[in-house]
């Protein structure tokens, strides 16, 4: 088993282990967002996590985990698009869109479970037809939760960067959702998606 102990600067040691499992949530969550793969989005948290470990002595302490974290997943998966070009192409056969309920779900609840499973995903197609630079940052910020200077820590990029680049992926968010002639995009990117 590997050692999951980090020695601080001072010689102190701190277990690295549960902060490293309190963060595997949002992780998921945010590859899932970005890469729509529930398969390929677990092997990236999979590998993050793993750098992680291998390189727990580049951690400083008394320093964000999870915005370290995060800089590392964006790390893997900028180098996974730089060579996405040599591998082949990756189809999940789950069926994720069939929903798990009893017959004892009235027909109120299921009116509402099928709005809301619209609305996500006609969020998830909006988000999908962002630039890849606008998704990270509004996944970071919106879904994350995390401050401006963490994400930009994590992208490896200025401040006024992220603050412009999510400005800009919320207003096409906003056009996209708002339907019209952009909202066609979206059915389109839905139809595309499959």
């Amino acid at each position: 088993m590997q050692n999951t102990r980090c020695a601080a600067k001072n010689g102190i040691t701190i277990d690295v282990r549960d902060q490293l499992m309190d963060h595997v949530p949002r992780l998921r969550r945010y590859s899932r967002a970005l890469i729509r793969n529930h398969d390929l989005a677990d092997d990236l948290v999979q590998d993050t996590l793993q750098r992680a470990l291998q390189r727990l002595e580049q951690f400083e302490r008394d320093t964000d985990l999870r915005a370290w974290l995060f800089t590392i997943m964006h790390n893997l998966f900028a180098n996974q698009q730089r060579h996405a070009s040599m591998h082949a192409v990756h189809m999940s056969v789950d069926d994720d869109g069939v929903p798990e309920t009893g017959f004892a779900v009235s027909s109120i609840a299921i009116a509402a479970n099928q709005t809301h499973r619209l609305e996500v995903r006609d969020l998830d197609a909006a988000l999908q037809m962002l630039s890849i630079e606008q998704r990270q940052v509004v996944l970071l910020v919106g879904l994350e939760e995390m401050s401006y200077t963490d994400a930009a820590f994590a992208l490896n990029i200025p401040v006024g960067t992220v603050m412009s680049r999510l400005s800009r992926g919320r207003e096409r968010l906003r056009e996209l959702m708002m339907g019209g002639s952009v909202g066609h995009d979206v059915a389109k990117a839905r139809m595309a998606a499959g």
